[in-house]
């Protein structure tokens, strides 16, 4: 699901929901995310709610 400034919320595999934003090469290279897309999300160890998408799957 897409929210606002760049940010979506991504269900992960095991059903935990987090909210995760683009990271700033994705974001140069204007890559964009759609709903459905399968990404690869790399998570903080302080907040387990947040993350930054690193990669989109084609």
């Amino acid at each position: 699901e897409t929210l606002p400034n760049t940010t979506f919320r991504v269900e992960l595999e095991n059903g935990h929901v987090v909210h995760a934003h683009i990271s700033g090469k994705m974001r140069k290279n204007y890559i964009r995310i759609l709903k459905g897309d399968e990404v690869t999300v790399e998570l903080t160890p302080y907040d387990l709610s947040k993350g930054r998408i690193i990669y989109r799957a084609r």
